[in-house]
């Protein structure tokens, strides 16, 4: 069964994304990103790219021709290269999410998104998945 972890009271979504995705490659998983909001995974490829002067974050979208051997996929297409860890950044849920070992979801401090994030909490818990709740930013 897929394990999920939630992550909530993110001040910056892309960023809280490309600390875990970082956490994951170190820990030899691979990722994939997965947003229907294209606008959303234009900034995502960009910041990928910029967020640490010390981390390297190999990445590609799903219809490139080196998604099989690259470890961190953007996408919104549910025909993937791996099922290690899938990173929602989507409001909805990915019809596909249960074919992967690990899902994360981050929600962001923004009522609207708050609210989203909540509805997929619920899909998950309605269906037996037991959630591991984070709260980012608590001591």
């Amino acid at each position: 069964m897929t394990e999920i972890d939630f992550y909530s009271g993110s001040e910056d979504k892309l960023h809280t994304a490309c600390r875990l995705v970082a956490k994951a490659l170190q820990k030899g998983f691979k990722v994939m990103i997965y947003t229907t909001d294209t606008t959303m995974m234009e900034r995502l490829d960009k910041l990928l790219w910029t967020f640490s002067s010390i981390d390297f974050i190999p990445h590609c979208r799903a219809d490139d021709k080196l998604a099989d051997v690259t470890p961190v996929i953007l996408g919104y297409a549910a025909n993937l290269p791996h099922d290690d860890v899938l990173l929602n950044l989507d409001a909805e849920n990915p019809s596909f999410f249960s074919r992967f070992r690990r899902l994360i979801e981050i929600a962001g401090i923004a009522p609207e998104d708050t609210q989203a994030a909540r509805k997929r909490y619920r899909f998950y818990q309605d269906r037996g998945y037991e959630i591991r709740h984070h709260k980012l930013g608590a001591v």
